[in-house]
Formats: structure tokens, sequence, C-alpha cells
């Protein structure tokens, strides 16, 4: 995850959180006051997000120094220090609640993958994501997926071919819909059809289909 592509993300969060300006900490905390805190958790899980709320108390003041007492993807227990910061007390207080944010919101994510995770240890499953994500963190929730255990599907509409329902009925059914994408898609990206019971699922393989979604199926 490369941390300059976030920085819009992460600007539009401090404007949407700052606002004009932070007006409690501007008028009760002096200038020059220095202070510290510590990032701890409340309850166990898998820490995510160490850089980006690095990245947002940086953005709000580099003199900021944030230092993480663990790595993105590691299990955390109640109590666990996460993080230490010590900086100027204006940056920090007004950084704090858009960095602990995304923390833990990303960390949430990684928890519930990695328990997603351990339930298939053993067999030749893996926990992947889809497209239905937070607009405008696709970027992130997907890292922490991939922090938690898993693996990411498509990051967008471009990255492969997806041929659900609507497109079977739009096509004219599933053969017609293949035979379409085969023809006109480049031959790099790979054709996915969505079934939704085995009559539908035996026409994506007699269409050769590269990869089958049983769609809620039992």
């Amino acid at each position: 995850m490369g941390l300059g592509t976030i920085d819009p993300f992460l600007a539009a969060a401090l404007r949407e959180d700052i606002g004009t300006g932070d007006v409690t900490t501007l008028s009760t905390v002096p200038k020059d006051t220095v202070t510290s805190g510590r990032f701890i958790a409340k309850e166990a899980g898998v820490v995510c997000g160490l850089p980006v709320a690095a990245r947002v108390f940086s953005l709000v003041d580099p003199e900021i120094v944030f230092t993480p007492a663990c790595e993105d993807g590691d299990a955390v227990k109640k109590g666990d220090v996460i993080a230490e910061i010590t900086g100027p007390a204006r940056g920090i207080l007004t950084g704090e609640r858009v960095a602990l944010n995304f923390l833990q919101h990303l960390s949430g994510i990684a928890t519930h993958t990695r328990r997603c995770a351990e339930a298939v240890t053993g067999t030749k499953a893996k926990i992947t994501d889809t497209r239905k994500t937070t607009p405008g963190l696709r970027v992130l929730e997907k890292y922490a997926v991939r922090t938690g255990g898993g693996a990411n599907h498509r990051f967008n509409l471009s990255d492969g071919i997806l041929i659900k329902d609507n497109h079977i009925k739009a096509a004219g059914g599933i053969g017609s819909a293949v035979e379409a994408a085969r023809r006109t898609a480049p031959h790099t990206l790979r054709i996915e059809v969505e079934v939704e019971n085995f009559n539908m699922l035996g026409e994506a393989l007699s269409c050769g289909a590269d990869i089958v979604m049983l769609d809620n199926m039992t």
C-alpha cells in the first residue's frame, strides 16, 4: 500500500472533521504545549492501519512522532499498547479522531477476515472480498482484508470479466454472454460467471467459463 496514493483520502477525511478549524483545541490548549499518549487495544483483534494513522498525524503536523508498538497483521490482546505518540498537543488532539477512525475501521475488517481465514485452515478455500466497499476507501479496505489473511477479488470493473445475473438477462443467456465476452474482451482477462443453480452451473461449464461464482447456493 503506497501511502502517497491514499493522501487524498486522508486529506479529505481531515477536512471533513476539522472544518474551518478545531476551535476547542485552539481555544483551550496553548500553542507550545507538547504532550504524549498511547493507543491501547480495548479488545482482542488484529491490528491494521498503523501506517495510515501515522500518515494522518504527519499531515496534521510533521513534528508529531507516531511510534508503533506492533505491526499491521499482529494479533493483540485487550490492554496491549498498539502505538505511542509525542509532539505538539494541538496537532495530536486535532488529528486523533480521524486517525482512530481509520485504525479502528481497518482493524475491524482485518480481525473479521482473520476469523474467517482461520475457519477454513487446512482446506483449499481462500477468503476473498468483493467490490461492496465504502466509497472512496476501497484501497484501504482491501488492504485490511489482505492484512487479515484474505485475498482480493476485483479492485474495479476493469480488473476482470464477471458476468452476473443482470448481464445474463441482458445478453440473452449465459452462452451468449460468454461468447460475446470472448469475442470483444482482452485475451488477458479471465471470464467469471455467476450462477444460482446447477442448471446454470452446467451451462457455464459447457461454455468454457474460466471461473464460476456460486451465488447464495447451499
